[in-house]
This record gives structure tokens, sequence and C-alpha cells, in this order.
């Protein structure tokens, strides 16, 4: 949200309402030794692009620069994003992949729900594909236990590269159940070593 300063003419109005003079009678009830007398020592203001400058060198000096490895961000690091991508996320129907339970009010979100799988099995070239999860790590687990429903076995496996916190969430899921996840490694190049299975 923008900063948009008040009018003359707005301040004026807001201090009639309230039937006081000028902004120094907002702080009368305020002890005058309680109040401080000396100009705050604060430089003169800056534009939005002087400021983002400004912030810039001040990160500049400090060990966060993309000359040095970041590992916090949980894999989630500076990165383009299209303008587009900003628009269709302040889109309603994108807000939440939560499936709504009127469909005859929602008939926006379910059309975005359905171009998404429709255009998701094209890519993929996949028969069929899920729209409703919450996020990446529900998803994963989600598919496991769908697997483990299809296929009736005890057990899947799961490649170490996947994130570690998609792996917990995927363990919390099995914990209650007589269920085994079999962690598979990966290799120097970053693939998953099959050879276990």
């Amino acid at each position: 949200m923008r900063y948009l300063p008040h009018t003359q003419e707005d301040i004026a109005a807001m201090l009639k309402a309230v039937r006081i003079d000028s902004l120094e009678g907002l702080f009368a009830h305020i002890p005058d030794d309680c109040r401080r007398k000396e100009a705050l020592n604060v430089p003169e203001h800056l534009t939005e692009w002087e400021l983002n400058d400004h912030m810039d060198t001040l990160a500049g000096s400090m060990a966060v620069s993309p000359d040095y490895k970041v590992f916090m961000g949980a894999g989630s690091y500076e990165h383009y994003i299209p303008s587009a991508v900003s628009f269709l996320l302040g889109r309603s129907e994108f807000v939440t992949a939560y499936t709504p339970y009127q469909p005859e009010v929602s008939q926006g979100t379910l059309q975005a729900i359905y171009e998404y799988q429709t255009l998701t099995c094209r890519l993929l070239g996949m028969e069929v594909a899920n729209a409703s999860q919450y996020d990446g790590a529900s998803s994963l687990a989600e598919a496991m236990l769908m697997a483990i429903r299809v296929s009736r076995k005890k057990a899947v496996a799961v490649s170490r590269a996947i994130h570690p916190l998609y792996r917990r969430v995927l363990e919390t899921y099995f914990e209650p159940t007589d269920l085994e996840i079999r962690e598979l490694p990966y290799l120097s190049d970053g693939t998953t070593d099959l050879s276990p299975l």
C-alpha cells in the first residue's frame, strides 16, 4: 500500500472534528517534562528509488550478497518473477487451491482448477493431475498414500534429494501407521540412485 499524506484541508477538517486548533493540541495532556524539546536527528527523506539504493548499499556491507552462499529461505531464493505472476496471485480463485464446497458460487475457482489440471496433463503426458492440494509437502504425502492404496504395498521409496522439510511432513503422515518409508540416496549429479530398488 502506498503512503498518501493528508492535505492541509484534510488536517484542518480532522482538527475541527476533535475541536482543537492545531496538532499541538493533540499532545497538550502530556506533561511538559515528558516531552522531547529538541528536533529529532532524522536525515532528509528519500524517494522510493533512493531508499532501495540505500538499502542495497547497506546490504552490500553484510555477508548476504550473491558472492556468499545463503542457506536461509529453505530453498526459496532471489529469482525473477514475471509481473503476470503477481497479477494472477491477486485473483481470488488462485489465493487457495482448496476445492470449494459450493460449486454454484465458485465457478471461477473450479474453472481455474480444471484449466490447470488439463494443462498439467498435457505438459506432463499424464492421464490425471490433481490441483486441490495445499502445498508441495502435503501433496507429496497424499501422493504416497495414494500409491500405497493403489499398489496395496506397505512401503514407499523416496529420494533423499527431496527437500528435507517435505520428507518431514511425509514422516508425520506415516508415523501413526504401519507403513514404511525407504529413502533412496542420490548421486553426485543430483539424480536419485535407483540401484537399491
